[in-house]
């Protein structure tokens, strides 16, 4: 890592109108994808209800891979479709719960036994490659990523995905946080537009995940400014 630049990163001044969408569609899109997926599985046009958009949420907080839920909902669906109840439709997202979990426990298994080091590696691999390019973050948030890519290099293998996954949001919200101290104009920006573009999904989803699409958006973008991804082998 390089020494910390007098000048604010070349970013600072606000990402492209591209780049400005990107984070809110890259966090709206495990949502959206969820729906289509579901409803296209039902052969039905009823959409989620607030509580199906709570469960996605849940998922995504979780940070279950898009496609292990998909499986999941597949999983169930096509039971469903060879059950004694078939004529009768699924009528939430919630029947696919158990299924879900099902798929989420045998992935996790994959995971502990090595039986995805290509996925994890590379994911792993390009963390590491971006920490160690990140020369424009400020003294307190260049500390936590020279933190994480110590870890990251010294430990790689050694520790099990998920443990390493639920210390790497610690790391996360720790950058954020000295980002915003840091650089408060990019923030506020940043914050800014996320939140008008994060405007016509409100309307559709219950307000806990509108925010979270937000809250997701704000940090992607907030890291992206420098370089780096969100801070996690499975996103």
């Amino acid at each position: 890592m390089g020494a910390e630049p007098a000048e604010a990163p070349r970013v600072s001044g606000g990402p492209s109108p591209v780049a400005q969408s990107r984070a809110v569609d890259e966090e709206a899109a495990y949502y959206q994808a969820v729906e289509e997926f579901f409803v296209s599985r039902r052969g039905d046009p009823l959409f989620l209800s607030n509580a199906d958009w709570l469960l996605v949420r849940d998922w995504r907080r979780a940070g279950i891979p898009l496609r292990i839920v998909l499986r999941g909902i597949e999983d169930a669906l096509d039971s469903h479709a060879h059950s004694w109840s078939r004529e009768r439709k699924v009528g939430s997202l919630r029947y696919c719960a158990a299924e879900v979990d099902v798929a989420r426990e045998r992935w996790e298994r994959a995971l502990a036994t090595g039986s995805e080091p290509e996925e994890l590696g590379g994911a792993r691999d390009r963390l590491v490659a971006a920490l160690g390019a990140a020369a424009s973050l400020g003294a307190e948030s260049q500390l936590v990523a020279r933190e994480v890519l110590e870890r990251l290099v010294v430990e790689a293998g050694a520790t099990s995905a998920r443990g390493t996954e639920a210390w790497l949001a610690e790391r996360e919200a720790r950058m954020v946080a000295a980002i915003r101290r840091e650089n408060p104009d990019l923030a506020a920006r940043a914050s800014a537009e996320v939140a008008g573009e994060i405007a016509p999904y409100r309307a559709r989803m219950p307000p806990r995940v509108a925010q979270q699409i937000e809250d997701d958006a704000f940090t992607r973008r907030l890291l992206a400014a420098y370089g780096l991804p969100r801070l996690s082998l499975f996103t």
